[in-house]
């Protein structure tokens, strides 16, 4: 993915109130239910790009508390100006980080649910621990969720659907819900927040694959 550079895009997050600096964020690993007001269930998207799914999920779910994991300044001061329009809101914040450090900034047990929405597919095998629904990642998920936790996974590439499938499977997850085609969905299409990528695919045919995970 080429990324255009977005001149201060660093300075604007680094000023930003909506955005947990670097240089603190790890200290709140352990202690998340004193970052937001009032203490709520925790819900991360990684990968988040310019932030419209997660936005509009804090919008609708309130009694949840959110957090927006990414790693691109460029992608992430798009999120930001999104954020900024919601006066009102308390319950989304924003980390710039990179996802392998996720059990260096969460603790056990603080997270409720993890959405990966359209994910860089790395599809050479040398890439494979890179890949945020593969197994390298669900190992890092399983520390951070709650018992029962879900992880919820959208793309259009079914080559690493399939893979994820098999490495869930074979890590000893629960696949509580899985559809090769979304919006042909009725049931699991339900209350769907569409991404900017999602919307995108969708329009040039390719079916939208979802699975929902529990461990």
């Amino acid at each position: 993915m080429r990324l255009r550079n977005i001149p201060g895009a660093r300075d604007e997050i680094a000023a930003s109130p909506f955005v947990i600096p670097e240089s603190t964020m790890r200290e709140k690993k352990g202690h998340w239910d004193t970052v937001f007001d009032p203490a709520q269930p925790l819900y991360l998207e990684i990968g988040m790009g310019k932030g419209r799914f997660i936005t509009e999920m804090a919008l609708r779910h309130s009694d949840r508390n959110y957090v927006g994991i990414e790693k691109y300044s460029s992608v992430l001061v798009r999120a930001l100006e999104k954020r900024q329009q919601q006066k009102d809101m308390t319950n989304l914040l924003f980390l710039r980080m990179d996802a392998e450090d996720l059990t260096d900034v969460f603790g056990p047990e603080e997270v409720a649910g993890i959405y990966l929405n359209f994910s860089d597919p790395w599809p050479k095998d040398r890439h494979a621990k890179r890949r945020l629904p593969g197994r390298e990642f669900l190992a890092r998920y399983e520390q951070i969720l709650i018992p029962g936790g879900s992880v919820e996974f959208k793309t259009d590439n079914r080559v690493l659907f399939d893979i994820a499938l098999d490495e869930a499977r074979e890590k000893g997850w629960i696949i509580s819900a899985c559809t090769f085609d979304l919006h042909n969905d009725q049931e699991m299409v339900r209350g769907n927040i569409m991404t900017e990528y999602e919307e995108r695919f969708s329009a040039q045919g390719n079916p939208i694959c979802k699975m929902i995970l529990t461990h």
